[in-house]
Parts: C-alpha cells; structure tokens; sequence
C-alpha cells in the first residue's frame, strides 16, 4: 500500500532564499517549482535520491501554510508516502476509523494526486497521500 516516502513538506516564508541556499551550500538546482492555486503555495522541490524536500511558500494568507505558519512559524509541516491506488488507500483509511482531512483525492504538486491523514490519526503528524498521475 504504502510505496516510498515521497518528500517532506517544509514551511519556508521565502523560497528563493532556500534555493540560494540549496545551490550554494549543498549544490543544489531546484526539480520543479510551480505554483499549487488551490492551496495558494508556492512549491520548490530538491530531489533526494528517490524523494523530494519541498519547500513550501504560502502565496495568500489563506493559505493553509500561512495559517500554519502563523502558530507554528517555518519548519517541517507534514510526510508524504507515494501510494498506487489513492483512492482504495482513503477508502481502507476510513473503514479502519483514521480521521482524513480529503474525503477525495484533489491535484498537487507535479501534478500528482494527494489527500491529507489528520495528524491525530498518525501519531501526530500531518501524513499526505501521494499519486503519480
């Protein structure tokens, strides 16, 4: 069910100083950037080996990372898992009475298909479902 860890979503308040930083520290060249519109982000990504750091740059305060940023200030905001069957995934989520914050999967970054896992379901931290399109 549960592939590979996909990426680690990072809060950043300026993602062209983390690209700066990625290329002159550790040499660095960003794997995509893109704009999420729903989720009012900016997302810069850095493949490592077979994941991703993305950092994340909230683009309106209504952002759900601005609002998290707003607590909790910048840092790791949640774990992605690549999944095949998004889908069945929730479904067998749900059955097992985990509490998910995406009843159906909705367009990502890379266009990819995710869905949130509320963290009080995983151990305290935000778990994203993650489908290669």
């Amino acid at each position: 069910m549960l592939k590979k860890i996909d990426h680690i979503g990072i809060a950043a308040a300026d993602t062209e100083a983390v690209k700066q930083m990625m290329q002159e520290i550790f040499g660095l060249s960003p794997s995509f950037e893109e704009e999420v519109l729903d989720q009012h982000v900016r997302a810069v990504g850095f493949r490592l080996g077979d994941s991703n750091l993305e950092f994340l740059e909230p683009t309106s305060p209504e952002s759900p990372i601005a609002k998290y940023m707003e607590k909790k200030g910048g840092g790791m905001h949640h774990m992605a898992v690549q999944v095949d069957d998004i889908r069945a995934v929730i479904k067998k989520l749900k059955n097992a009475g985990l509490s998910m914050i995406d009843d159906e999967p909705r367009p990502g970054a890379e266009g990819k298909l995710i869905a949130f896992v509320h963290p009080r379901s995983f151990f305290g931290i935000l778990l994203e479902l993650s489908q290669t399109a």
